[in-house]
């Protein structure tokens, strides 16, 4: 059998990934172990906002936008428990209202300009940037806090320009892009588990 030369990238030596990707999870596991006082509560009150009426608006961009679909169709489809459908709308989804957003405003309020028009006061905006640096996230929870909506701000990178404008927020204690991302989905989907337990407990 042939042995093959050891790939390089740039000159040197290609990097274990699954092993790089395995050491940064442990050290965002030893970081959740140690917030679990601050994200239990956090989680059990973006539930309760859902399952007490508000509708839940997200948005970010990119793989964030992935994430703010996903959010969404976990309430309008379903988690893992058989309930009812929730309201939920990912300000992402729409590519024709998203253009047309962009083209005759600026892409820096393709969120900003939906948010009155389908969030009510006491419903819930989620915006997600890896960065803390996307502009039309920031407008977002500017015009949510403007139209008494709640406000949760689920970011990393140390919060960028996003850090304390919202109601309330995650900065995930981490500079790469792929772990927070992550770290988000994790954060859904522990809502997703009280929204479900909540619901099961208020049901006759």
């Amino acid at each position: 059998m042939v042995s093959l030369p050891t790939p390089t990238i740039n000159g040197g030596p290609l990097q274990e990934f699954g092993r790089r990707a395995a050491t940064e999870w442990r050290q965002l596991g030893d970081a959740f172990e140690q917030a679990a006082s601050f994200l239990d509560p956090l989680a059990r009150w973006t539930a309760e906002c859902i399952v007490n009426g508000a509708r839940l608006l997200v948005c970010g961009n990119g793989g964030s936008a992935a994430a703010a679909q996903h959010f969404a169709t976990e309430l309008v489809g379903r988690y893992q428990a058989e309930r009812h459908p929730l309201p939920a709308v990912a300000l992402t989804a729409d590519g024709a209202l998203l253009t047309c957003i962009s083209n005759d405003y600026s892409a820096d309020v393709i969120f900003s300009r939906q948010v009155p028009a389908l969030g009510r006061p006491g419903d819930l905006l989620v915006g997600l940037s890896t960065s803390g640096r996307s502009r039309n996230v920031l407008a977002a929870i500017v015009a949510a806090k403007a139209h008494g909506l709640h406000t949760l701000a689920l970011l990393g990178k140390g919060g960028g320009d996003l850090a304390g404008q919202a109601e309330r927020e995650w900065i995930v204690p981490s500079t790469v892009t792929a772990r927070i991302q992550e770290a988000h989905l994790l954060f859904i989907h522990i809502v997703c588990d009280y929204i479900d337990a909540l619901l099961e407990k208020s049901s006759p």
